[in-house]
Order: C-alpha cells, then structure tokens, then sequence
C-alpha cells in the first residue's frame, strides 16, 4: 500500500514540474516573435507602457521642388513720339519690319504688313519697298488693301513671282547692286539693291544669296539704309557714306549683337536704328547693341525706337 501511495505522489510531482516547463517555453516563443515581428528596415521609436509595446513611426516630409525660374524679357523703352525726324526725313515705326518713311508730303512703306489698319495714321504710299518672301515682309492682302494706282512698287525678282497680276501692273523689280530713281513733282528718290543673306551655315536656309535684298534709300542728298534679313555679309561692311541705317538683329534667323555692332564699326553711319530684333527667343539685347557701338565709335549715335 505505502508503495503505491509513493508511485502516485512521484508520479504527481513529474506532471506539475512538465507543465511548468512546457509554459516557459510558450512565454519565450511569444517573445521571440514579438521581436522578429519587427521589420528591420523601418527606423521606430519604441514605448513600454504596462509591458505593451507600443511602436512609433518617424515619417519624414519630402523638400518641397522648386520650380526653375524664368527670365523673362524686357521690352525695350519706346521713345515717347515713337518715331525720328532728321533733315526733313520722319521715320515711323509700325513693327518689326515695317516702317513708314515720310518726306515733303511723300510717303514710302518698307515692308507693309498687318492690314491697312495698321496704317490709319499715315497717308496712301507713293512707293512700297519689299525685302523678302517671308510673312513678316511680304502680305498680299496688306499689299491689295493700301496699292493705289499712282503706287510704285520694288522689290526682288522673288516677291514678284508671290504677286497677283492686280499687283503687278506698277510692280519694279531691283537686284542687287542695280541702282534706279523715280521723280515726282514733290520729291526726287534714288535707289539701290544691296545683297541680304545668310552666312553662318546653320543659318543659310533662312535666307540664300539672290532672293531677297536690301536697299539704299537717296532721300533730301541722305542715304538710307534699310538692312531687310541678313548678316554682317562684306556687302554691308563696304557700303559708304550712309548717314542713316536701320540694322537687324534677331536669333536665329538674321545675325547677333555683336555681328550687328561690328559690321555698323566697320561701315560707320552716322545714325543707326535698331529694328528687326524679336526673335524665337525673344528680343535681342538693343542696349548691349548700343554700348558695343558707342564703345567702338561714340560719333555714331544709336536711336532706339519702339517696334513692338
């Protein structure tokens, strides 16, 4: 009897000490996987609070991007009357590459486009002057509104081939370094052809030799010179005697600044305008012109006039 009351006792003890083993080890598991459950990736800022941990994430802003900023460009100071007068002679910005020369009750465009509207100030044109083809020169529907039948009519042998025949009646072609002149009862005007085109190669599609031209204007014994599209070609480095010049100077269709300044030191008007300077990027730095010119020859005086 006392044998088995001894088995039952040893046999009770190894169960309870089992048991107290067996949790143990769950109470570890549990913690083991409290801790691996963790990815080890994400930074955390830990808590205990009554043995829970509690886990607390860091998040992190983006900066912010910044936009590139912008230049913008200026427009240039227009002179207050918008236009020059000089021996009799005013010249009268429209845009870009019109003009209206005006002299003794005489009036010439240079370039007329925009429509008539355009020209509701100024008088019907005794002569029109075309440089080139392109759309900034050449408007047949400008052209039909302002043509009169007393209007004479120049340009290259290119602008004629774009005319309807209702222009061509009183049509002049002029080439380059042909001189010719017409007479009227109020004034007396030479004129001549001056080559106009492209010479740095990436350029040269733009404007090629013997399309279109530029021209000498003889007006009151004073030579003008209107450039039209071109570079600082040696045409226009070897002309003379100009007393008033009108030069262009925008990217990348005609020449830059400084191609612009020095072939006006080489050639040495006594006046020169700026026109013709809004490009694909927009307008081309008419101060910087100014101040190459004055600094390689402060006789030739820079008028600056509003185009645009």
């Amino acid at each position: 009897m006392k044998v088995k009351i001894f088995t039952l006792l040893f046999i009770s003890v190894f169960i309870i000490s089992c048991k107290k083993e067996s949790k143990k080890q769950e109470i570890e598991i549990e913690n083991i996987i409290i801790k691996d459950s963790i990815p080890p990736e994400i930074v955390i800022d830990s808590v205990l609070v009554d043995s829970v941990i509690i886990e607390e994430i860091k998040v992190v802003p983006p900066e912010p991007v910044k936009k590139p900023v912008v230049k913008k460009h200026k427009k240039p100071v227009s002179n207050k009357e918008n236009s020059f007068t000089k021996n009799d002679i005013k010249f009268s910005p429209i845009e870009h590459a019109t003009l209206v020369i005006e002299y003794n009750n005489s009036t010439i465009y240079v370039d007329p486009v925009g429509g008539k509207e355009a020209f509701k100030n100024f008088k019907a044109p005794n002569f029109i002057f075309i440089t080139d083809i392109h759309g900034d020169h050449l408007d047949v529907k400008t052209l039909e509104a302002i043509n009169t039948p007393n209007t004479q009519i120049i340009g290259p042998a290119a602008v004629k081939a774009k005319l309807p025949a209702s222009l061509l009646k009183n049509f002049n072609t002029l080439f380059s370094g042909v001189s010719n002149n017409f007479s009227t009862s109020k004034m007396s005007l030479d004129f001549e052809g001056v080559a106009m085109y492209n010479i740095r190669e990436e350029a040269k599609k733009y404007h090629p030799k013997n399309r279109g031209i530029g021209y000498i204007l003889t007006i009151n014994k004073k030579r003008i010179y209107i450039s039209g599209d071109t570079e600082d070609t040696f045409e226009m480095r070897q002309l003379k005697n100009i007393d008033i010049a009108f030069i262009c100077m925008n990217l990348p269709y005609t020449m830059p600044v400084k191609s612009a300044a020095s072939a006006v030191l080489d050639f040495k008007p006594k006046i020169v305008l700026p026109y013709h300077y809004k490009g694909t990027d927009g307008f081309s730095d008419v101060k910087k012109f100014k101040s190459l010119v004055n600094k390689g020859n402060r006789k030739i005086e820079v008028v600056q006039l509003d185009w645009y």
